[in-house]
């Protein structure tokens, strides 16, 4: 359940290092300490929670999990929650990284399916004069990384949007076409609800909360709100070009069922005409007109013929077969 525990010295990484000596490597001047967990139990929870002093409420949140992403202080500590996304076989799959953040510390819990930040700790080890600004400049490369994948998500809907958008200009309306543009809306409203609470974090880790985040560091974070704004607005015209598809499949849906309605009356129509001529001759009256006649029937079956024939022309005409 520890991923990594490592101490950092003026930008310098000094090492890993164990929970029970974290309090102490602490008190070493411009020293921090970066902890990265996985998913993990009460108990270790509990024991991060008296190395570093946090607040209970913030321990009740992660340990209960399912949280919308916020920003919230005790004292000389923030707690962060951020949702992460990416794309699995073609749908996107959702996780949480809870962040405790004080002057001395970053802690880093990830819940569900969410990527390894490995990345973002060699990112970081790789800019010593950066990461020498403390705990906040690794908050801004876990939320850089986060917010940088949710490009490729967006990217891997606008193609899915695109191939349905196909689908339907096709004339193939279907059931699963229309599930598939609800499933596609649902994913956006997710990943819209994810997107946009991080830009009032980023506002408010610019402006505030100086005890904990370094004045040189909250100029990176209006950066990373300029990046959430443009993905906000691709989702936003996604959304609406979503909702105008499923507009149009439900008219070509109902332009198909008037097809039908149209080519079911104009048969009803044509059958009318023999079925109003058998239901004629078929009254048993002892005088009858044409009784005597021998060519009769051969008359009445050639008028329905062409009736019929003459109708069907004229229904084939106007559309309507």
């Amino acid at each position: 359940m520890i991923m990594n525990c490592v101490a950092y010295q003026k930008g310098i990484r000094l090492g890993d290092v164990t929970l029970d000596d974290i309090s102490e490597i602490i008190k070493q001047e411009e020293t921090f300490v970066w902890l990265g967990l996985l998913n993990p139990d009460s108990e270790l929870i509990k024991k991060i929670q008296e190395e570093f002093d946090l607040h209970e409420l913030a321990i009740e949140d992660t340990l209960s999990a399912h949280q919308r992403p916020k920003l919230e202080e005790y004292g000389d500590s923030l707690f962060v929650v951020l949702h992460s996304a990416f794309l699995t076989h073609n749908s996107v799959e959702f996780g949480e990284t809870h962040i405790f953040i004080g002057k001395k510390f970053l802690v880093s819990v990830r819940r569900g399916t969410t990527p390894s930040y490995q990345k973002v700790r060699k990112r970081c080890e790789s800019m010593p004069h950066q990461l020498a600004k403390g705990s906040s400049f690794a908050l801004y490369g876990i939320m850089d990384y986060i917010v940088d994948n949710y490009v490729p998500v967006i990217d891997g809907l606008q193609t899915r949007f695109e191939e349905i958008e196909t689908a339907i200009f096709q004339h193939n309306p279907s059931r699963h076409t229309m599930e598939d543009l609800y499933s596609l809306k649902r994913e956006l409203l997710l990943l819209q609800n994810s997107v946009l609470p991080l830009i009032d974090i980023c506002n408010e880790l610019m402006r505030f909360h100086s005890s904990v985040i370094h004045p040189d560091v909250s100029a990176y974070f209006r950066d990373i709100a300029d990046h959430l704004k443009r993905n906000n607005q691709a989702i936003d015209s996604m959304r609406e070009m979503l909702i105008a598809a499923m507009q149009v499949h439900l008219t070509f849906e109902t332009i198909r069922q008037n097809e039908v309605v149209k080519g079911l009356a104009s048969w009803g129509a044509i059958l009318a005409i023999p079925t109003m001529m058998f239901s004629w001759y078929g009254m048993n009256f002892k005088h009858m007109p044409e009784l005597d006649w021998k060519f009769s029937y051969p008359v009445v079956i050639g008028t329905i013929f062409v009736s019929c024939g003459l109708l069907y022309r004229r229904l084939k005409r106007v559309g309507w077969l």
